[in-house]
């Protein structure tokens, strides 16, 4: 049977989470993670159809793609069609050829699973290797510390100061109370949870929003952020472990994150809260023209 690649609109984006989910599992190379297609969800359901792709044959879908931004494709594969060349040919077709609807033309970057057969493809077809990624990864069979410092689960009433704390943490961020909403209104959203760190004087420090993918699976901190005027007296790692304690209680194996190599203090604070670094990833580009 032929591989179809298809985009699923928002009716179809139940069975791409889905996927997704069956697909995480301890020791899987760094993927494309259901709480990855929930933080998109913020900019609104039809936006996040827009930007996603499948690959299917015979009616299952063996490869999901989330456009994360101009020019990048999140995309990871069945485990079990990792080295499927057929697959594997029909994406590197898909995302060389513009017309397609994957790509766009220009400078371009593909996150794949280390050990898929399309990394290698798109090596031979000269494709370079971008800077490097640390995934980090903490077991959750043992307790987790206390952060100390106060913890509040975020509602639809404290959506704003989530909101605020990650506009202060991140340079150019646009995230809005609104797009809190949006993002709750998601599917992935049922398994997340969304915490706030709150210093002595009462003030929001750091906030992170946690994904499960289910029971027994690992679970993804995305995005995790201290507000700049907060930095460097231990909140990052306070508000980490309370992330995990909240992947704990919902049911998942471990914690995952994913930060630049070059974020040496994303790293730190990470390590500082029990996570273990990986072997780097890197993600392939193709330089325009």
């Amino acid at each position: 049977m032929a591989i179809v690649l298809g985009k699923p609109g928002v009716d179809g984006l139940g069975a791409a989470a889905g996927v997704l989910r069956e697909w995480q599992y301890d020791g899987a190379p760094m993927q494309l993670h259901p709480g990855d297609l929930g933080w998109f969800w913020r900019m609104g359901a039809e936006a996040t159809a827009a930007a996603v792709r499948t690959w299917s044959r015979g009616g299952r879908i063996l490869a999901v793609g989330l456009l994360d931004g101009p020019g990048l494709l999140r995309l990871t594969i069945a485990p079990d069609a990792r080295r499927d060349e057929e697959l594997a040919r029909r994406l590197v077709d898909d995302v060389t050829e513009p017309e397609r609807g994957v790509l766009p033309e220009g400078r371009v970057n593909i996150e794949a699973p280390v050990g898929a057969l399309v990394q290698d493809l798109l090596c031979e077809d000269g494709w370079k290797a971008d800077e490097p990624w640390t995934p980090l990864c903490r077991d959750l069979m043992a307790p987790v510390q206390d952060p100390g410092v106060r913890i509040e689960a975020v509602g639809p009433e404290r959506a704003q100061v989530f909101a605020a704390v990650v506009r202060a943490a991140f340079d150019g961020s646009t995230f809005t109370g609104e797009r809190w909403h949006a993002m709750a209104a998601g599917l992935p959203y049922a398994d997340a949870r969304c915490l706030v760190a709150y210093d002595d004087r009462g003030d929001a420090v750091a906030a992170v929003t946690v994904w499960s993918a289910g029971p027994g699976r690992p679970g993804l901190l995305e995005p995790m952020g201290v507000h700049r005027e907060h930095r460097r007296r231990g909140y990052g790692g306070a508000i980490t472990l309370a992330a995990a304690a909240a992947l704990q209680e919902l049911g998942a194996s471990s914690a995952l994150v994913c930060t630049p190599s070059s974020n040496a203090g994303a790293v730190a604070t990470y390590t500082s809260a029990g996570f273990r670094q990986c072997p780097e990833v890197r993600d392939h580009y193709r330089d325009a023209g």
